[in-house]
């Protein structure tokens, strides 16, 4: 089991920029492949990016490449989620997840951080 801390978010115009961290804990980080999901306000939760265990490969959801990248630093534990050029529509809860298989599908996550909120004004 691994334990992650998400922080990072926070309020942006629209246009704007904001960088996610995630600090894994309890095991090593280069066991898992790392993935950003979120969840907007009556919405399901889902995929936003993933990177696998050494990083040498990223996915990201349709609504977010080239805008969105994600890395990883396995010496440091941690995760990151750049996100520019940010739209309205980003505004969500986004979370950290730590899963065995790459990419990531949301029932194969095994463990969540607590999350953040990231607001986009228009």
């Amino acid at each position: 089991q691994v334990q992650l801390v998400e922080s990072g978010g926070g309020l942006v115009q629209a246009g704007g920029s904001l960088r996610l961290s995630c600090a894994a804990s309890g095991r090593t980080l280069s066991t898992y492949a790392m993935g950003w999901f979120r969840q907007a306000p009556g919405k399901e939760r889902e995929f936003v990016a993933a990177i696998s265990w050494s990083g040498s490969f990223t996915n990201y959801a349709d609504s977010v490449k080239g805008r969105f990248t994600i890395s990883r630093d396995n010496a440091k534990n941690m995760v990151y989620l750049q996100m520019n050029s940010l739209k309205p529509e980003d505004t969500a809860v986004y979370y950290c997840a730590a899963a065995l298989k790459y990419p990531p599908k949301l029932d194969e996550v095994g463990d969540w951080g607590q999350g953040t909120q990231v607001t986009v004004s228009s």
